[in-house]
């Protein structure tokens, strides 16, 4: 990454210095839309397994549509398949199946599933997107995406997976039409952001993508009429409600009605997205901020992800630890629009070194896999009654 230097790390990997990964100092207070009072730590994380075999830090991993396989991919060049060889993710049993290389030849730094879980997505520091497709077992490039000036940063499908998203260190965001044959096409290149931009995601209903950037804003897209043309409709971001600093990630509720993010600042913001963006016009406001967690990090949170299974949302630091989070719906609701949030468990170093992604199992509303600078993957066991969330 940019204005990096190499500082020695405890597992011998080397850590990366860098600009926008800075290790801040001290914390803050709890924000009052997040009262520590609520719910309570009524839950806790147990350690399943510890998967082993990358051979430098561990940037991202990505549940396939099933739950049945896990990727993870690395500042080692490859990306690794993981399956569990019981019937339970919470037993112990999760192996290595495959190892992806040759498709990239600097780190892989995200990877994404096609929702028919037929092909994944690698993006990486080399400026290309590598698709690999699942055919009888084997696993295969089968095309590889240029265009970006400089390092591509995140990927993601749409819901129906027919486009894929982009994004890059080069400031802008690429939408491609994904066309039979496993070809692919650029159907519009978003030039809005001012610096980096870290991550992409799609409305898991309808094809809305939101962008966050070293610029420390959020950017909402939609498509500009029956052409290929997109359109920035809406811009989260200060003089109003918004990150103060880097914006690192990004994830959306089951239904698409809320998105929470990330940042360098050291909060998470959960913003109401219920409203139709497809008639908006510049100036108005309908994607509109709900709370602001905070004084639960006290360095760069780096990743965050709101379960599709439980409604508990994850998030994950360069403090080496894992939150879990939940909505107290009765004091939101008795606050008109608001949001309260609690905290329900906490992982202290959940990795010996930065934790760089999180992400709940689609499925099984108790598993979640987290990366590591530690250059280790591992899966958690949520403990404790889910009833009053699930």
């Amino acid at each position: 990454m940019e204005n990096s230097s190499i500082e020695p790390a405890s597992n011998g990997f080397g850590k990366l210095s860098v600009s926008d990964k800075s290790k801040d100092e001290g914390g803050e207070e709890a924000a009052v839309e997040s009262s520590r009072n609520g719910i309570g730590l009524g839950l806790s994380l147990r350690l399943v397994q510890q998967l082993e075999g990358h051979l430098d830090r561990v940037w991202s991993v990505a549940w396939s549509p099933s739950g049945r396989t896990l990727v993870s991919c690395s500042g080692d060049k490859s990306c690794r398949l993981w399956e569990n060889s019981s019937a339970s993710a919470s037993s112990p049993n999760w192996r290595c199946q495959a190892v992806l290389e040759g498709g990239h030849n600097r780190t892989i730094r995200a990877c994404d599933w096609s929702p028919d879980g037929k092909l994944l997505a690698t993006a990486s520091f080399d400026a290309t997107t590598a698709i690999w497709e699942i055919v009888g077992g084997e696993i295969e490039n089968v095309a590889t995406l240029e265009g970006h000036d400089n390092e591509v940063k995140s990927v993601s499908w749409n819901s129906s997976g027919s486009l894929l998203a982009t994004c890059s260190r080069d400031k802008h965001v690429w939408i491609w039409d994904v066309q039979p044959g496993n070809e692919f096409e650029c159907m519009s290149v978003l030039a809005g952001h001012t610096q980096d931009v870290k991550c992409v995601t799609w409305h898991p209903t309808r094809d809305i993508l939101v962008s966050a950037s070293y610029d420390n804003t959020i950017k909402v897209w939609t498509e500009d009429g029956d052409g290929d043309d997109w359109r920035c409709v809406q811009t989260l971001a200060e003089p109003g409600p918004g990150h103060t600093s880097t914006v690192w990630a990004l994830s959306f509720n089951k239904d698409g009605s809320r998105l929470v993010s990330c940042s360098d600042d050291l909060t998470l913001m959960v913003w109401d997205t219920s409203e139709d963006l497809y008639d908006a016009s510049a100036d108005q406001t309908l994607w509109k901020h709900v709370a602001m967690i905070s004084g639960y990090h006290d360095r760069t949170i780096f990743s965050v992800n709101w379960s599709r299974a439980n409604g508990l949302i994850a998030s994950g630091a360069a403090d080496d630890s894992i939150r879990i989070f939940s909505e107290d719906r009765e004091q939101s609701s008795a606050e008109l629009g608001g949001g309260t949030f609690s905290m329900l468990a906490k992982q202290e170093k959940a990795h010996s070194t930065d934790v760089n992604c999180v992400q709940w199992h689609p499925t099984n509303p108790r598993i979640l896999a987290s990366a590591g600078d530690d250059g280790f993957v591992k899966i958690w066991e949520v403990i404790g009654d889910l009833s009053f969330v699930c």
